[in-house]
């Protein structure tokens, strides 16, 4: 949880920042949001691997929080002109832009991954070990394909 808070208390600057570049502010927000969802699953992952002690509130937790970012719209993060091609700052694809339907999916994919997640992050270690390999493969297949690798 304390990664998520300094994750988000590090992107609110740079957002406020750049106030005046619509496409930087897009781009660090955008980065914001995949920030909070990476503090989540390193505490998931780190229990996981034995680098962090497993405790069922903290991986509860961090399976709640991911499952909540996938409730928020993305929709504005996306904005035409912030892929890497358009800016040094950003490693999204502009294949993006051309291929909704897939990244629509890809997401789909990460909304169930974090759900079965959510349902099993609390029962124990074996339980949560077991579900980050589809969370984990989810976000690995996006960023196989929409992210410079």
């Amino acid at each position: 949880m304390r990664l998520a808070i300094l994750a988000a208390a590090f992107a609110i600057p740079t957002v406020a920042m750049a106030a005046d570049d619509p496409v930087s502010d897009t781009i660090a927000a955008r980065q914001g949001y995949y920030k909070l969802l990476g503090a989540n699953m390193g505490v998931l992952a780190g229990m996981a691997q034995g680098d962090i002690d497993y405790d069922s509130s903290s991986a509860q937790t961090a399976a709640d929080n991911m499952v909540v970012l996938t409730t928020y719209d993305l929709g504005h993060l996306y904005m035409p002109g912030t892929s890497a091609d358009d800016s040094d700052k950003s490693r999204a694809l502009a294949k993006i832009w051309g291929d909704f339907a897939g990244v629509q999916e890809k997401g789909g994919a990460f909304v169930e991954a974090a759900m079965a997640m959510q349902a099993v992050a609390g029962a124990g270690k074996g339980e949560m070990a077991g579900a980050l390999g589809a969370l984990g493969g989810s976000c690995k297949g996006c960023h196989d394909t929409y992210r410079v690798k």
